[in-house]
């Protein structure tokens, strides 16, 4: 008779092993402790499993606002430099100055990058601003796209302008729960085929949304979305 954790011989009948002190009925897998780091979420009883799948996808019709985009202000840079040089100066014009400009004399001239850069500042400056107040506590100004979750992960050649992170101890929100975005002056939402799933609750209506994984549903100010056990309100 040997002990199954040590290895040392024992005698028939014996309850512990003299050297290492297991119980003979002990083994390698009984011994194995515990992992202390949390599982990944605690599905709430009755609630409907989700299949992983496609992370995101886009309802019909949605199209991002002109002008807001890295995509648009790239077109613009390339239509600045698509376009023709303008015509020298007429020659009675003061020295310094562009004809038909408003640049005073001795003014640095604009370059095609500068262009860009104004673009892209007032694309930024003319972005919605939402509030979102969880019921855990959080507060957040958003703006762009993001994803929140207890510990929101983009995946590989994602990039969000923010990753809100939740206090869950229930483990009841998905690491990531769901995404959201800007169109118009309304924000949106799409599970992110989380295990609790996402319900929309707009001011104006009168029943709940239950988000279909993947699809975008506008969430108008004063909206209130539950995540799991959790929600927050977006104003």
């Amino acid at each position: 008779m040997n002990c199954r954790i040590c290895g040392a011989d024992l005698p028939e009948g014996a309850m512990f092993c003299g050297e290492c002190g297991s119980s003979t009925s002990a083994t390698p897998e009984s011994r194995r402790r515990v992992d202390p780091r949390p599982g990944d979420t605690t599905v709430i009883e009755g609630g409907v499993p989700r299949e992983s799948g496609v992370v995101s996808v886009a309802v019909e019709g949605f199209h991002a606002p002109v002008g807001t985009d890295a995509e648009s202000v790239r077109e613009d840079a390339a239509s600045v430099e698509a376009a023709p040089a303008e015509s020298p100066a007429e020659p009675d014009a003061e020295p310094g100055a562009e004809a038909g400009t408003d640049e005073a004399p001795g003014a640095a001239p604009r370059t095609p990058g500068d262009d860009v850069a104004d673009a892209a500042t007032a694309a930024s400056g003319a972005a919605a601003r939402f509030v979102l107040r969880f019921t855990t506590g959080e507060t957040r100004t958003v703006f762009g796209s993001g994803l929140i979750g207890r510990r929101p992960m983009p995946q590989p050649g994602e990039s969000y302008d923010h990753l809100v992170q939740i206090a869950d101890r229930s483990l009841s929100v998905s690491k990531t729960h769901l995404e959201f975005g800007a169109y118009d002056d309304e924000l949106w939402v799409a599970d992110r085929f989380s295990a609790n799933g996402t319900v929309v609750h707009r001011p104006d209506d009168v029943g709940a949304v239950h988000c279909e994984p993947g699809r975008r549903y506008l969430v108008p100010r004063g909206s209130r979305v539950e995540i799991a056990e959790h929600s927050f309100r977006v104003e």
